[in-house]
């Protein structure tokens, strides 16, 4: 069994005060302070406040998605305005090492996609009382 440090023990006992299950040797877990909304969410969501069926949403949510996809491997940006870009950023040639064999990797230069929020967005959650008290949490 690991040892447990100070942080840990912390970390552990917040978890398990917010109705979460804690694995001490595990550090990737979603606390239930930091909610995450799943696609399914999102288009249960749409359909309730819209009065479209959910078959309709998932349609057009996957369709959104498909058009980005498609859009960036072709290299265009994607800009919505109010909402935020999604571009495709360069990233440089450089060397790796892999430092088991003790060798020298080169990485060519490639393309990632990327999301930039706009300047309201940004805004908006800034001045969020639910972001803040969430992150007070954390």
């Amino acid at each position: 069994m690991a040892r447990f440090h100070k942080r840990t023990a912390y970390r552990a006992r917040a978890y398990a005060e917010s109705g979460g299950f804690y694995c001490p040797d595990s550090y990737f877990f979603t606390p239930k302070y930091l909610p995450n909304v799943t696609k399914a969410e999102v288009i249960a969501e749409i359909s309730q406040k819209t009065g479209i069926e959910k078959a309709d949403v998932l349609m057009t949510v996957e369709a959104f998605f498909k058009v980005v996809k498609d859009s960036m491997t072709e290299g265009n940006n994607i800009y919505v305005r109010g909402f935020g870009s999604f571009v495709n950023k360069k990233r440089a040639r450089k060397v790796a090492r892999n430092i088991s064999k003790n060798t020298s990797l080169i990485i060519e230069e490639h393309y990632i996609p990327s999301f930039k929020p706009s300047k309201t967005f940004v805004a908006k959650i800034k001045n969020s009382k639910k972001v803040k008290t969430t992150a007070a949490k954390a």
